[in-house]
């Protein structure tokens, strides 16, 4: 029993140790645009079944089932929170925020897709709306958003240009008097979030686009001119991590405690031999 009181404290700490680590993350994070707070799924170890034998002899019959007990957990799966976090102004005209369902699709040089809720854009040389990281931000035909068009009379943008992105993604120039319908930035989502997998502190794939494919978004807005902040919240993750160290520190007496008791079990071991 002390030893495997021991091996359930060392995988008890372990698993705190992996907690820690990601409340750790979720603070560094409070501050990164549309970042979604990470949290762990724990499981049992393994569970040991227990049986008495108490009348067994008397009424001849088998041990009687009490149950199972555990010897540790550990973590068995890496989770976000997607649930909305604040909203912040910025007025800046090329940051924009989900307000709702959703997630913007870009892409990098190579041609990967991947998922962001963090909208802080900018435009490129070549007049392409882009992370920055330098992604470009795809529209809902998968074609990169052009903020200019193509066609457009360079002699018009000598006057005041204002670039309008509506609550549907719908992007308007209006140039003078003259207002010039653009394309319409894409917002999609997917139906079970669960399998999304994290490429940075803001991107996400799914890892089985087969089963979990791409859906167009319904419940949303663009809000032009803001941004999402993060929702990891540093008091909340403050307390989490005052719980774990001393969840951590109650475990660690644990197996000082059945250290000792070890030791003075060996040498009455000895004495008797």
């Amino acid at each position: 029993m002390i030893v495997r009181g021991l091996e359930s404290c060392a995988n008890g700490m372990l698993a705190l140790m992996d907690a820690n680590d990601n409340t750790a993350n979720n603070l560094a994070n409070v501050n990164t645009i549309g970042y979604k707070k990470g949290s762990l799924r724990f499981r049992d170890v393994m569970e040991s079944a227990v049986y008495t034998q108490a009348e067994s002899v008397l009424r001849n019959d088998a041990s009687r089932y009490l149950g199972t007990v555990s010897v540790g957990s550990e973590a068995l799966k890496y989770t976000h929170d997607f649930s909305q976090g604040a909203l912040t102004k910025t007025d800046h005209k090329y940051d924009l925020a989900i307000e709702g369902d959703g997630f913007f699709k870009v892409q990098d040089a190579d041609g990967k897709i991947s998922y962001t809720r963090n909208g802080s854009f900018a435009v490129n040389s070549d007049d392409y709306l882009v992370t920055k990281q330098g992604e470009y931000v795809l529209d809902t035909q998968n074609r990169r958003v052009r903020m200019v068009p193509e066609d457009l009379d360079r002699d018009l943008m000598r006057d005041n240009v204002e670039i309008i992105v509506g609550e549907n993604g719908n992007i308007e120039m209006n140039v003078g008097m003259q207002k010039i319908p653009m394309q319409t930035i894409g917002v999609w989502d997917f139906s079970d979030k669960d399998d999304l997998f994290e490429i940075s502190d803001t991107r996400f794939i799914p890892k089985d686009p087969e089963n979990n494919p791409e859906l167009r978004a319904e419940k949303f807005s663009i809000q032009q001119g803001m941004l999402e902040l993060s929702n990891s919240n540093v008091i909340r993750e403050m307390i989490s991590t005052i719980n774990t160290t001393r969840n951590y520190e109650s475990l660690a007496r644990v197996v000082t405690t059945n250290s000792q008791m070890l030791d003075t079990a060996v040498t009455l071991g000895r004495l008797r031999g």
